[in-house]
């Protein structure tokens, strides 16, 4: 599969397929809108996953008629795509400052991805981490303010223990939302050697057992 992203926590991923029955397939998650201060322009995607109803994270618009749109926890299977919504909080206090989230799951061709959305918990319940189970790619988010901080997300990621990490949500150039950079992050990781790279490519053959990868990506949106 081949990961980019546009900015804040919008990814899209092209998928190959595994098998002869499953074509080339595209899913996006959280496009934002261009009040934001980014532009993301029309999307050619199959799936698109929305972890809530903010508008730098729903913007429905920028798919085509017939994608479809998974909004809610659940489970769902669609194209060799293995998709699973797990509910989570906003904040730390249950969603009685900024709502519900949902964290997904996302797996094909023997990869396994997780996408935490706006995640503002403390940390990771049981039942979550039951749920998340083995993860080879985590998107999270790094940011604070609106969700968790730099300090906040290592202790996430040790909870999680995935194979790579690619940090989301936090201060690009025209992003009118301020939020703490990436370099705090990868300060706090203690990562002082990550570059960001223009896309990943992630193949299970290539993902092994041994230290964990920092995986920043440039934003591939345009200033509004």
């Amino acid at each position: 599969m081949h990961i980019t992203w546009y900015g804040q926590s919008c990814f899209k991923i092209v998928f190959q397929g595994q098998k002869k029955s499953h074509q080339r397939s595209s899913l996006m998650i959280d496009p934002f809108g261009k009040e934001v201060g980014l532009k993301l322009p029309k999307q050619e995607v199959d799936i698109l996953l929305i972890t809530h109803e903010h508008a730098d994270h729903n913007n429905r618009e920028v798919a085509k008629k017939d994608t479809f749109v998974i909004d809610s926890p659940g489970e769902y299977e669609l194209r060799g795509i293995f998709m699973q919504g797990i509910p989570s909080f906003h904040d730390k206090k249950k969603g009685k400052e900024r709502g519900k989230n949902t964290i997904y799951t996302i797996e094909s061709e023997d990869v396994r991805v997780c996408h935490l959305g706006d995640f503002g918990q403390d940390e990771l319940t049981d039942e979550q981490l039951k749920d998340i189970g083995e993860i080879d790619v985590l998107m999270i988010p790094v940011g604070g303010v609106y969700t968790i901080n730099s300090q906040e997300a290592t202790k996430i990621i040790s909870q999680v223990e995935p194979r790579i990490v690619i940090p989301m949500h936090y201060q690009i150039p025209g992003l009118k939302v301020k939020l703490s950079d990436l370099g705090h992050f990868l300060k706090a990781i203690g990562e002082k050697k990550a570059v960001p790279e223009e896309k990943i490519v992630v193949q299970k053959k290539n993902l092994t057992t041994g230290e964990m990868r920092v995986v920043p990506l440039s934003p591939q949106s345009k200033n509004a």
